[in-house]
Order: structure tokens, then C-alpha cells, then sequence
């Protein structure tokens, strides 16, 4: 394995519910991410990320804010953003942020550039989706520019120029450990090897194996560019419960509502329990189910992808913190060391 085993949890922040079903409020939301987060310190995970939404059903937009109070009280744990949509925010203050934030933390801090999968942000800070390519484009290439340790010159089209410009504060390393996430397109996948950057493939739908022609895409780009060999994550979303039916039955409600609001928005066809079955399966995107079979879902899709790291989204709408917290649980006791086993046996045999 050329890159060690990372086995790490993100959230979006979703705004949970107490056990009678009420709505707690976006702070409290918040709040209880810190506690989730110091439990996956304690519980020796390797990362933690929080995404960046401007939505209700989401309490965090400012993820670097709450990763600051979570890098106060955790010691191990590297800190992340799970992604930041660069396309509607500005690299030098992204770039600024994460290293002041790589500087709380003691050098934990990471972040994952991407476009997002919604584009609540573009109307809200001004920008037009008609520039949805250009502006990440852009962006990215000052991004990569901002990662040397030197002035920056670079010019562009949707913003200043930069002439032998030093940013900072300055990381002690001398870098940012800087991701690049995506979808299913090609072309992202194929720029994220232009920049030598790590490759997230956040994987929601469909077959995870089926991604497995992405990373090959991936590594003979970096070959073609002359790039070092760089890791590769999966992210996916999921769930642990002590029993597969547990786990299946606590997450369908609120994943088939959250379906139903978004395919309504995006024109999506109902959703369907069958769809949802078929996605925890074997063969689906979903990691929801007990322990053993969670873990020997992530060591499949890992090998198939030659990937080294998975982060689990293991907030699924307004599931309790309580039980959120007995997830990540799972996950820490039971899931990862398992998976570590099964990935060693795998590399030995």
C-alpha cells in the first residue's frame, strides 16, 4: 500500500431532531458536531470534515468556524471541510483560513476543494451559474498557485490579479494538504491530476465499483503530468446500528425524505424503497447496516478502487444526536478496526 489506511466521518451539520421528532435549532445543531467530532478523536478516527451548505436542513455554512472549536478540544484527528465550494468563494481568503486554521490545530488541518452538489452559494454571493466552469477553473489553478511556498503571480477573468503576492499566515509545513473532491466527471478527475492534488471521489449513487475506471483515469493522469502518485478517498454516506435491519429501518424515513425534497427540486422521478434497498445492498452506494457488514462494504470498494481512505457521511437528515453518537461509536469500535484487519489480510495474501 503506497499510502497508509485512513478511515475518517464527515457531516454536513444536519439539523437532527429530539426524540419526540422536534427540530432542534441550527445552533444547537452545531454544537452537538463538536461533540460528535472530539468522540472521533477519542475513538482514534483518522479525519473529520464538515461540508459547507446554505441550506435549512443544514445548521453549518461557515465550516472553518466550527473545525476551530473542534481543533480546541481534540489532540489527533486531522480537520477538514467535506467540501468547500470554491467556485462561490474567493482562494486566497479559502487558503488564508484553512492555514490559520492548520495552525490551531497543529498541523491537522486538510481541505477538499470542489463545486458542491447544490448551488445555494451562487446566488448568494453573487455569482452566476452561467460561469459554473470558468469560475472553478479559475479558482483551482490560484488555489494550486497559493499551495508553493513563494509570491504569487496570477491573473484570470472573475478576479484580481496577483502580482508576487505572499498570502498568509504561512503554513509550518510549508504546504496545505489540499483534496480535490468529485462526482462521476472525467474531466474533474483529470484536473485534479493536473494540479497533483489527492483525489475525493465522492461517490452518492450507482454502483461504487463502477468508479473503479475513475481512479485508473486518475493514476495514468498523474503518470501523463509527470505528478507524483497521490491518494485516493471515497466518501459516501451511511449509517451503524448493532443489526443490519436497525440500521436500515432508523435511516429510511429520513433518507427517502430528504429524496422526495430534492428530486422535487432537481426533477427527479419519486424515490422509491426499492432503490433504497438496492443502495445499502451489496452493490449500492450506501454503507448503512451493522458493523461487519459496513466494514466488509468499505474494504470492497477500496480494493476495487485502489483507494487508501473513506470517509463516512454519517448524518442522514434529522436522525437523534444520541444516535448519531452510538454510530460513530460503532464505527470507531467496531467498524475500523475490522476493516484495518481485512485490508492487512488482503495486502498479506
Amino acid at each position: 500500500m503506497d499510502h497508509p489506511l485512513e478511515l475518517g466521518l464527515d457531516t454536513f451539520g444536519d439539523v437532527t431532531a429530539t426524540a419526540d421528532g422536534t427540530l432542534v435549532s441550527h445552533a444547537q445543531s452545531i454544537r452537538d458536531v463538536v461533540e460528535e467530532a472530539v468522540l472521533a478523536d477519542q475513538l482514534g478516527l483518522d479525519f473529520f470534515g464538515i461540508g459547507e451548505h446554505h441550506r435549512v436542513e443544514f445548521g453549518v455554512s461557515a465550516p472553518e468556524v466550527v473545525i476551530a472549536a473542534i481543533a480546541a478540544r481534540t489532540q489527533h484527528i486531522k480537520l477538514g471541510s467535506a467540501v468547500t465550494v470554491l467556485s462561490s468563494d474567493d482562494p486566497v481568503r479559502v487558503y488564508e483560513r484553512f492555514a490559520t486554521l492548520d495552525a490551531l490545530s497543529n498541523g491537522r488541518a486538510e481541505v477538499v476543494l470542489g463545486r458542491g452538489s447544490f448551488t445555494e452559494s451562487f446566488p448568494l454571493f453573487g455569482y452566476s451559474l452561467s460561469d459554473y466552469e470558468i469560475l472553478f477553473e479559475e479558482k483551482i489553478q490560484l488555489f494550486a498557485e497559493l499551495l508553493k511556498d513563494a509570491p504569487v503571480t496570477w491573473s484570470g477573468t472573475k478576479r484580481s490579479p496577483l502580482e508576487n503576492q505572499w498570502v498568509y499566515p504561512r503554513p509550518e509545513s510549508g504546504t496545505l494538504k489540499t483534496w480535490v473532491g468529485v462526482g462521476g466527471s472525467p474531466e474533474s478527475v483529470v484536473r485534479a491530476a493536473h494540479y497533483g492534488l489527492p483525489l475525493m471521489i465522492a461517490i452518492i449513487g450507482g454502483k461504487p465499483a463502477n468508479f473503479a475506471g475513475h481512479a485508473d483515469l486518475y493514476r495514468r493522469a498523474l503518470d501523463q503530468f509527470g505528478k507524483a502518485p497521490q491518494p485516493i478517498a471515497i466518501h459516501s454516506s451511511g449509517y451503524i446500528a448493532e443489526t443490519d435491519e436497525e440500521a436500515i429501518e432508523t435511516i429510511y424515513p429520513h433518507h427517502m425524505a430528504f429524496m422526495e425534497k430534492a428530486g422535487k427540486e432537481r426533477g427527479w422521478p419519486p424515490a422509491t424503497r426499492a432503490q433504497y434497498l438496492h443502495g445499502v445492498g451489496p452493490e449500492g452506494a450506501l454503507y448503512i447496516g451493522s458493523p461487519e457488514t459496513v466494514a466488509r462494504k468499505i474494504v470492497h470498494n477500496l480494493r476495487a478502487l485502489g483507494a487508501t481512505r473513506f470517509d463516512l457521511r454519517y448524518s442522514n437528515g434529522p436522525v437523534r444526536h444520541d444516535q448519531l453518537m452510538s454510530s460513530i461509536e460503532l464505527y470507531g469500535t467496531k467498524v475500523a478496526p475490522l476493516v484495518r484487519e481485512l485490508m492487512a489480510e488482503a495486502d498479506a495474501a
